[in-house]
């Protein structure tokens, strides 16, 4: 199974690429896994409604560009599905069986990400109703596909 993560933005802090690290070495026993970055946009503090929907479909334009036609896109958002880590691995599991080999997960910027991205997504996936940085949200993502594939294949990780 091939997992890439589209993101907005770069990862700046030493601990959070250390943690990206960790994961990435990890995850390669069970997957490919691809990080791709989208630049951000800057917003300004009190942006109006108008300016955030044009920031998200500018951030989203550069996501779509990094995008596969062919890969299943999970996208992250706060009204998505929540699961469990075991119905999150169930997931990731059900789809290789069902014949996909490619899953694309979207992280959107600051304010999220562009509507008609979120749309489009074949499943959108909430990991809380609270509100995360995007950046820490890759390692929370990361970790979470980890568990799920040592779920998958029955090995002392999760408790």
């Amino acid at each position: 199974m091939k997992i890439t993560v589209i993101a907005v933005g770069k990862i700046k802090e030493k601990y959070l690429k250390d943690a990206l690290a960790e994961y990435s070495k990890r995850l390669s026993r069970y997957c490919r896994l691809e990080i791709l970055e989208a630049a951000d946009e800057k917003t300004p503090d009190n942006a109006s409604e108008t300016v955030e929907r044009q920031i998200r479909q500018k951030e989203g334009e550069r996501i779509r560009k990094l995008m596969k036609a062919d890969a299943y896109t999970i996208a992250l958002a706060i009204d998505g599905n929540m699961l469990s880590s075991e119905k999150f691995s169930e997931k990731i599991e059900t789809l290789g069986v069902q014949g996909i080999s490619h899953i694309q997960f979207l992280i959107g910027g600051s304010i999220g990400l562009d509507e008609t991205l979120l749309k489009e997504a074949d499943y959108r996936l909430s990991f809380s109703k609270m509100t995360f940085p995007h950046q820490l949200m890759r390692v929370i993502l990361l970790e979470q596909i980890y568990r799920g594939y040592r779920i998958m294949a029955g090995e002392p990780y999760h408790k």
